[in-house]
This record gives C-alpha cells, structure tokens and sequence, in this order.
C-alpha cells in the first residue's frame, strides 16, 4: 500500500504545481525521455525540451487551473509505476472557461532512487447530452 500512496502522491504533486503554474517543478518531476499528448496541436511531446516549450507556452495562454482527481489507481512493478485517475479540470484559456474530464493515465520510473514521470495521457471526453 506504501507504493501505491507514494505513487498517487506524484500524480498529485503534477497537477498541484499544475495548478499553480510551476512548470518549473513539472520539467523536474519528468525523464529527460518524457513523453505526453499537447492537446493544444493534438500530437505528441517527447522529451524534456519538447514538454517545457509546451508548458511555456501553455503558461501564456492558461490561466486560473483547478484540477481534481478521482479514482486513483496506482500499482509498482519493479521499477515502473502506472497511475490512473479521473481528471476534473477548470481553467481558462483566451479568456473563456473551459472545463475537461478525462481519464488519465501516468507512467513513472524509478531514476537515482526517485520516481520520475515518461509518461502522461489524458483523454478529455466530451460532455454527455
């Protein structure tokens, strides 16, 4: 069970300095190898440099953030973890208020005794009607 919270408390640092903007903290907690989705072209950001010139950018177009997470699940096999949760998030973008649920799924590795994120996939789905 220690694994897993350990595990859920990543998930949770991410979207916290998410929140707050901190992509500074977010760079750090990631592979020099990270891989994740820019929902901004729809494509794929894979590296370190790739995901800090996504968040710059995301930073000048993004604002006020709150993200919730629900149903997390974590589960360490060796030196991977897999983490999935439910992602709530809020914010605004080009001063319009958006909202996303999208279930999430990030994958960590264990680098120099610290967890570390390579990879981050959410897939926000549309409201129901």
């Amino acid at each position: 069970m220690a694994a897993a919270s350990t595990l859920e408390s990543i998930a949770r640092e991410f979207f916290e300095a998410l929140d707050r903007k901190d992509f500074d903290r977010i760079v750090r907690l990631a592979t020099d190898d990270v891989q994740g989705i820019d929902e901004i072209s729809r494509g794929w950001l894979r590296g370190r440099a790739a995901m800090e010139a996504y968040f710059t950018s995301l930073g000048e177009q993004v604002s006020n953030i709150r993200s919730t997470l629900s149903d997390v699940q974590a589960v360490e096999v060796g030196d991977v973890g897999i983490i999935t949760l439910v992602l709530d998030q809020e914010y605004e973008m080009g001063g319009q208020r958006a909202s996303i649920h999208a279930p999430t799924s990030i994958v960590v590795r264990r680098v120099d005794g610290d967890w570390r994120i390579v990879l981050l996939h959410s897939v926000p789905l549309a409201e129901e009607s």
